[in-house]
């Protein structure tokens, strides 16, 4: 079976004799009390990687989110949310309304939209809390994050900014060559976009295949959120072990992350131009991890009912941008080449079958598109 599901895209596992000893694996304490060993360290590193002052690790995006907006949505303020938003995301800042708060949405990655909603909420003095992620893998495109952290900060709000998807990929000085940048630092690095006013959450289950998530941004708000969050008091923190796993991940990152990076474009630029050869349209230009394609004559389920078949695992998924199915495969540094070429040829014999199909003409791959949808 080749798998083209999993989102560990450094290809990052970390098992058991890599972390070393501990003598317990959680302390018993709510990180309110007392910090797992080497979490404010990991924390502090991993604000540092993004452009950050200050950190905080969390078990899970949806312990940070649960929180932040709850803070941040109290008083004078409004939250500004992305369409495209992730669900956790929503569903935080969907708490922060239920509490109160006032949610407003704009439609995706349209800064301009963003904008009219800022302008009129400045004219009655409030402050926004602009919500998105970094980079959306449904339509594979990187948000405006420059012109949303612009917009924030000249009214005196926030920008929070999910770089789940970003964090170990994109970096510093992209350019045409390597436009994942180096350092994986996430988005921040990439638009070479920084300030007080930002403040990322990021799980580190993806690039860092490490399941814990990191609060980071400027040091007075993450104290803040030290002080008053409620599940650093009611939850239980990450354990010794993932705290571990991600100071490995670190220590990964600064020594040969890059090279990890460089295999990963590779092998995503090839399938990306083995199934453009073969008529498919990929959702976004970026050759990033995740990579969705539509095809024209709308027989994506056959195509992935012909990969199943074949022995390869994709996903079925929808998009941003369009009504109909996309066929997402997800490369991961640990791909060889000899899978991508497999399921690329799998795809282009499925793909030309059902052209014909759909053309009325006999093709090789003719019998193929029989497959039920």
């Amino acid at each position: 079976m080749v798998d083209f599901t999993s989102a560990l895209y450094l290809g990052l596992r970390h098992p058991s004799d890599s972390l070393g000893h501990w003598e317990a694996l959680t302390l018993g304490r709510p990180a309110a009390l007392r910090e797992p060993p080497d979490a404010d360290a990991v924390a502090a590193d991993l604000a540092e990687l993004q452009g950050c002052e200050a950190g905080a690790l969390l078990p899970s995006t949806l312990h940070l989110f649960w929180d932040l907006f709850a803070i941040l949505g109290q008083g004078n303020a409004v939250i500004l949310r992305d369409s495209g938003a992730y669900p956790i995301a929503r569903w935080g800042t969907d708490r922060a309304r239920a509490m109160g708060a006032r949610v407003r949405t704009f439609p995706h990655h349209d800064a301009v939209a963003l904008e009219r909603l800022i302008d009129d909420a400045a004219r009655q003095g409030i402050k926004p809390i602009v919500v998105a992620d970094g980079y959306c893998p449904r339509c594979g495109e990187v948000a405006p994050v420059g012109a949303y952290a612009r917009l924030a900060q000249r009214s005196g709000g926030y920008l929070v900014l999910d770089d789940t998807q970003a964090l170990g990929i994109l970096g510093e000085h992209p350019d045409q060559a390597n436009p994942y940048g180096s350092g994986g630092g996430g988005s921040l690095r990439w638009h070479r976009t920084f300030g007080g006013h930002i403040i990322t959450c990021s799980s580190l289950a993806k690039g860092f295949g490490v399941p814990v998530a990191v609060l980071a941004g400027e040091r007075g708000l993450i104290d803040r959120f030290r002080r008053e969050s409620e599940t650093r008091v009611h939850c239980s923190p990450p354990s010794v072990a993932v705290v571990r796993a991600a100071r490995c991940a670190l220590h990964a990152n600064r020594s040969h992350g890059d090279a990890l990076r460089s295999r990963l474009l590779h092998l995503v630029t090839r399938l990306r131009a083995a199934l453009i050869g073969a008529g498919l349209r990929p959702s976004g230009q970026l050759p990033f991890p995740v990579q969705t394609f539509l095809s024209a004559n709308r027989r994506v389920a056959q195509l992935y009912e012909q990969l199943l078949s074949a022995g390869i695992h994709g996903l079925l998924t929808t998009t941003c941008k369009a009504l109909t199915a996309g066929l997402t495969l997800v490369v991961t540094a640990r791909h060889g080449l000899s899978e991508i070429e497999r399921a690329a040829r799998v795809i282009a014999r499925a793909a030309a079958g059902c052209l014909d199909r759909n053309t009325g003409h006999a093709g090789i791959g003719h019998t193929m598109c029989r497959t039920r949808i």
